[in-house]
């Protein structure tokens, strides 16, 4: 079991970049798939990239696609969303979130989760 702690989050002006970070705590981490949602105000919750095992083995929502990247540190326990030309449909609070298992872009499927941290875009 993992305990993760997000930061990293606050405002930007579109087209500019935030990188979140993702510590976690307890054994094991390099067996979790690595995953990042967000939600916005009376929205779902949306998937928008994950990691595996393996540092080449990423997915993303089409619209992110291009603009984050989602990167591991095993050594240091920590996940990282990098977010670039930032655009107000961005804004929300950024979750990340671990499973053990196969890929999935479903938040249901993931078990652990952090306490989420605020992106707010201003246009």
């Amino acid at each position: 079991q993992v305990q993760l702690v997000e930061s990293g989050g606050g405002l930007v002006q579109a087209g500019g970049s935030l990188r979140l970070s993702c510590a976690a705590a307890g054994r094991g981490f390099s067996r979790y798939i690595m995953g990042w949602f967000r939600q916005a105000p009376g929205k779902e919750r949306e998937f928008v990239g994950l990691i595996g095992w393996s540092v080449d083995s990423t997915h993303y929502a089409d619209s992110v696609k291009g603009r984050f990247t989602v990167s591991r540190d095993d050594a240091k326990n920590t996940a990282y969303l990098q977010m670039n030309n930032l655009k107000p449909e961005d804004t929300a609070v950024y979750y990340c979130a671990a499973k053990l298992g196969g890929y999935s872009t479903l938040w249901a499927t993931y078990n652990e989760w952090g306490q989420g941290t605020q992106v707010t875009v201003a246009s």
